[in-house]
């Protein structure tokens, strides 16, 4: 059901702070013409948790409509209450996308009991979720025997994005389970480890900037041609480590900005980069084969 790259999609803002529409149609045209096979709105990458209840129902009615059913469409609705997560479930529901991301919730740190409770309330409303995994934004681990609980009660459950980087969990997850939910990878860093292990594909921020090496890596993994794929991604990698020199998607927005994509500018409590990580990226950028970028 969730297969091939999936870019968890920025929110351009302008100097103001406000959303650019403008930035944010051409972002979408780009990303579509790359060959992504989805976007996800309203996630981390979106800086969704600084965004007004309007401001997010304004941009669903542009993306949606701007997508227009040519890709896949997640929306983002998780947070750490059950109620709100609801509520942000059935306004999302109204544009009928093709699933929701669902994080686990954050501070609350909640037993199994909780969180299986939480993710059988959201699959009440009668959508295909996307787990979200992350244990170092959201301080919860979810252990093995819980997850496998999630994924046994909650058959709603139709995909997981991973975003722990414990491989071993990883792998014994993904032997278990990736031949019966979609297995995402979540850390841009490890895609054709992730594909090495059954992973269906990514959901990726990096894929802002990159989308067509992350489609071209995809799809030679797919045809079989390992050494390709490999040969497509290692000069990627050092641009993926890149993004994240500092807090996602602070980096990415800024390499948007060099390539006139659209601003740089992100909403407190994130700041602008440092002047010594610009000049960094600004290096990277100047080496870079143009057929990588968006």
């Amino acid at each position: 059901m969730f297969t091939g790259v999936y870019t968890a999609l920025i929110t351009p803002f302008d100097v103001n702070g406000n959303i650019d529409y403008p930035s944010l149609g051409a972002l979408l045209e780009t990303q579509i013409k790359a060959g992504v096979d989805g976007l996800v709105l309203l996630g981390t990458t979106a800086e969704a948790a600084t965004m007004t209840a309007q401001e997010k129902q304004d941009l669903l009615d542009f993306a949606v409509n701007k997508i227009n059913g040519r890709v896949k469409i997640i929306i983002g609705t998780g947070t750490n209450s059950t109620v709100t997560t609801l509520e942000n479930t059935r306004q999302a529901l109204t544009y009928k996308p093709d699933g929701v991301l669902v994080v686990t919730p954050y501070y609350n740190k909640p037993n199994a009991s909780g969180l299986i409770a939480h993710y059988q309330a959201v699959a009440q409303l009668g959508t295909p979720i996307v787990l979200y995994h992350i244990p170092g934004r959201t301080g919860l681990k979810v252990p093995a025997a819980t997850m496998d609980k999630l994924l046994e009660q909650v058959p709603q459950i139709r995909g997981v994005k991973e975003s722990d980087y414990d491989m071993a969990g990883v792998t014994d997850f993904a032997v278990k389970h990736a031949s019966q939910v979609n297995y995402l990878c979540g850390n841009d860093d490890l895609f054709l480890s992730f594909l090495s292990i059954g992973a269906s594909g990514i959901i990726s921020a990096a894929a802002n900037v990159f989308a067509p090496a992350f489609v071209a890596v995809y799809k030679a993994f797919q045809k079989g041609d390992t050494q390709k794929a490999w040969e497509l991604y290692k000069p990627l990698y050092p641009l993926i480590k890149a993004c994240y020199f500092e807090t996602n998607p602070t980096c990415v927005k800024y390499m948007l900005s060099r390539l006139n994509v659209c601003g740089d500018t992100v909403r407190l409590p994130l700041g602008p980069v440092a002047k010594e990580t610009k000049s960094k990226v600004d290096a990277l950028l100047e080496k870079a084969d143009a057929n990588l970028f968006i």
